[in-house]
């Protein structure tokens, strides 16, 4: 059983460390320090929701979400306090969806963040896969998307067509387009340039790799050399 007194007093440590120990802080301070409390409670509970939490999946949410030296102490603690079990994850999904209804890009980074993480052990449970589906439900994300962003993560068959959002009919020309404009729109100077926190940026080098590798092997079926960009 959580003991839920350690977790409140988890999270007024972070609030504290983070500057947030009286409501007399600027509003957008409050929002990103909640935000930073729910997505690392969500990010714990999703890497319990298999049932076992291991080192791994702690590990992957330290490279993908970074923190400075003198807040580690408290992220840590509310990450090992919150990933004993899984129970109001959901509540966690709708505060991150409603501080980024407006910013859906940062949404979709958030995601695949947590997609992350769920796969940092080279599995995806059917039980993570759950819990992602309805965190994509919590977040307004439909039913391609979050195909799409488990294509850059577990590789099924079709996956290099998932992985650049095209039906296996599209035409060369289509293809070529299509992957200039997941490049362009992934690219890691293009997402800091959006203003896209550096603890998410770090994923994009990851999927940049990925679509380049979607399109590389689509062309090898089809019997051609991906041209250069």
């Amino acid at each position: 059983m959580v003991d839920r007194g350690a977790m409140w007093n988890a999270l007024d440590g972070l609030r504290s460390a983070l500057g947030l120990d009286s409501l007399s802080q600027p509003r957008p301070v409050r929002q990103r320090v909640a935000f930073t409390i729910a997505f690392v409670a969500l990010a714990a509970k999703l890497s319990k929701a298999d049932g076992v939490s291991v080192a791994v999946e702690s590990e992957a949410f330290d490279r993908t979400f970074h923190v400075p030296d003198e807040e580690r102490e408290n992220v840590h603690r509310l990450f090992d306090l919150a990933r004993q079990d899984v129970a109001g994850f959901e509540s966690y999904a709708e505060t991150i969806g409603g501080f980024l209804e407006e910013d859906p890009d940062l949404l979709n980074d958030v995601f695949e963040c947590l997609f992350h993480v769920a796969c940092a052990d080279g599995v995806l449970h059917l039980a993570e896969e759950a819990f992602l589906r309805t965190v994509a439900q919590k977040f307004g994300l439909d039913g391609p998307a979050f195909e799409t962003i488990r294509s850059y993560h577990v590789r099924d068959p079709e996956s290099p067509y998932h992985v650049l959002g095209l039906s296996p009919d599209a035409t060369d020309d289509e293809l070529k387009a299509r992957h200039r404009q997941l490049v362009v729109e992934n690219h890691p100077d293009k997402l800091a340039g959006r203003g896209v926190p550096p603890e998410f940026v770090c994923l994009a080098t990851r999927k940049l790799a990925v679509i380049n590798a979607a399109y590389d092997k689509v062309k090898a079926q089809r019997g051609a050399k991906a041209p250069a960009l």
